[in-house]
């Protein structure tokens, strides 16, 4: 895809899109995840028009040159120079401003922003508000920068108020309430509009943000700021929510939510057309203590010396002298959520292992093989896996996921989980039965149905939901292939894990891309024994991870006729993530 074909109308060059492409090619050094939103933007230019979306150069470019010909930076060596947006920036800047919806309007209305300490995430933010303020041409904006508490929402006010001293336009057009240094407001008479802070102690005043600058997200114990701005927001029809942070140290947060929701929007794994996300991460097998290429991956500005090679020399010298430090170096400088489970499957190898183009599901029929089935609990997914058998003519095995949701209150569960459910539900990946729990005879029917069609050996299923469906398929007579208990500690765990494992790695296993298994995939992560032997952790999860239960389960019974000399062999190659 050339450059040419993604621009507009507009003379003016798509630094977006150019950053994009260097990025997919390899030419700018990125992690997996801003590799990610960089596909995701290309794939858009070519797929987003079908579901309504633009791409407006000219829009993108007006605030790229709002911010190198308006904005000026502050602070050592940078003060009072033009603020010359660096690759990921534009990139940044452009996004958020050149797509649009549907609707003619701005497409993307929350940004979650997440890079190495000192990258310039800060400015960015200011600047982002001041363009909102002054050049978006919005009447009555309200602009705020946010967070828990005052102070640490005046640090990125003071950069706002900073470049407003720095770039004449501004100066000329902005009056700043408060004595220097202790400015509160700035205000522009022209379209009776402020920017501001306000903190969680504020949140009575009822804002209305045209644009919500939320710092440090990662401090945030709670969603109540990033809440109380979105509730705001429902008047105005471009708002945008625009959360900067570092890495974090706890996936019970609101930042790790928002960290994890971004990384799979970016992967594809969830569609949300309205969020958009640039996360800083390194890849699998990154050590930032042993090889400083990978550096770049967690601050894109280091080229450009923004942090600087000697801070971060420094940083990881006393680290290693200091283990008590080595955490927060990892964490700030590396983007490392150093308490933060890892998943267990990278979304490459997931992703290596989709057919293209998928498989028709009828063309599968009777081929022999095994299935695992996860029984939830009443409101909780179900999921069966099919693990059809390799054949000469088809040496991989195929996985063939169902899955089962009570259909009451669907659009609630979607809403609290966050998962477009509904959407699923609708292009036929789940099923949603009638009912505020899963029907366990509409999920027996099925299973039936599936093993008559497919030549089916015996259902894997978890030994403690096992008695009471037996009891069901025994009451209703309907025909079923043997059900055979698998457990789920360590023991009955562990060789499948590994065997499952080895076959994606190998590409021996093949999968339609059904976006719940996808889901599933990219939530399951492992806990291990003394011994070293694994098990899906659903404790830890961040999501359902029920239909790869029921795939290693199936994988587990399926018969692979490897050693335990292999098994061992491999446990010293995983693929965790």
């Amino acid at each position: 895809m050339s450059k040419k074909k993604q621009q507009t109308s507009s003379s003016a060059p798509d630094r977006v899109t150019a950053y994009a492409l260097d990025v997919t090619a390899g030419l700018i050094v990125a992690g997996p995840d801003v590799r990610a939103a960089c596909k995701r933007h290309l794939n858009d230019l070519e797929q987003g028009p079908s579901r309504g979306l633009t791409w407006d150069l000219a829009a993108a470019q007006r605030a790229i040159e709002f911010f190198e010909e308006v904005l000026r930076l502050n602070g050592g060596k940078f003060e009072g120079k033009p603020f010359l947006l660096l690759g990921w920036q534009a990139f940044i800047v452009g996004s958020l401003f050149g797509w649009m919806g549907a609707d003619g309007l701005r497409r993307f209305r929350v940004a979650y922003v997440e890079t190495g300490k000192g990258s310039g995430k800060s400015p960015l933010a200011a600047g982002v508000g001041l363009f909102g303020l002054t050049a978006d041409r919005e009447s009555r904006a309200e602009i705020y920068a946010a967070a828990t508490k005052k102070d640490q929402a005046q640090i990125l006010f003071r950069d706002a108020v900073a470049m407003k001293e720095q770039s004449p336009q501004l100066e000329a057009r902005l009056v700043a309430s408060g004595s220097r240094g202790k400015e509160f407001n700035l205000a522009y008479h022209a379209t009776s509009s402020f920017f501001r802070t306000i903190s969680a102690d504020d949140g009575q005043s009822g804002p209305r943000p045209h644009i919500a600058l939320i710092d440090e997200v990662h401090e945030h114990k709670t969603p109540h700021v990033i809440e109380m701005m979105r509730a705001g927001t429902k008047s105005r029809e471009q708002a945008l929510i625009f959360m900067i942070t570092n890495s974090g140290t706890d996936k019970r947060t609101v930042c790790w939510d928002y960290h994890d929701y971004g990384s799979k929007v970016s992967a594809g794994q969830l569609v949300d057309d309205s969020f958009f996300a640039f996360i800083c991460s390194l890849d699998i097998g990154d050590d930032p203590f042993k090889d400083e290429s990978c550096w770049l991956k967690a601050n894109p500005s280091l080229n450009d010396g923004v942090p600087g090679l000697k801070y971060l020399r420094e940083q990881v010298t006393q680290a290693r002298g200091m283990p008590s430090k080595e955490s927060m170096v990892r964490r700030l400088n590396f983007c490392e959520w150093t308490e933060a489970e890892s998943p267990w499957i990278s979304a490459d190898v997931w992703f290596g292992c989709e057919a293209d183009p998928p498989v028709p599901i009828e063309s599968l029929y009777g081929r022999t093989g095994t299935a695992g089935l996860d029984l939830s609990s009443t409101q909780d997914l179900t999921a069966l896996v099919v693990a059809l058998d390799p054949t000469e003519d088809d040496p991989v095995t195929r996985l063939i996921p169902y899955f089962w949701l009570p259909g009451d209150g669907l659009h609630d569960k979607a809403d609290k989980d966050r998962v477009p459910y509904l959407a699923w539900r609708d292009a036929g990946h789940l099923e949603a039965l009638p009912g505020r729990a899963v029907d366990k005879l509409a999920v027996l029917n099925r299973a039936s149905v599936l093993a008559s069609q497919f030549d089916i050996r015996e259902i894997a299923c978890d030994r403690w939901r096992l008695e009471d469906f037996q009891q069901l398929v025994e009451r209703e007579g309907v025909p079923l292939p043997p059900l055979v208990p698998f457990g789920q500690g360590f023991k009955d765990m562990a060789p499948a894990i590994d065997e499952l494992e080895r076959m994606l790695l190998d590409r021996r296993v093949a999968h339609n891309g059904n976006p719940v298994m996808t889901w599933c995939a990219a939530n399951a992560v492992l806990m291990t024994d003394p011994a070293g032997n694994r098990k899906i952790a659903k404790e830890r999860a961040t999501g359902r991870v029920d239909g790869m239960v029921a795939a290693v389960m199936a994988i587990g019974r399926s018969g692979s006729g490897e050693t335990e000399e292999d098994i061992s062999e491999f446990l010293s190659n995983p693929i965790i993530v």
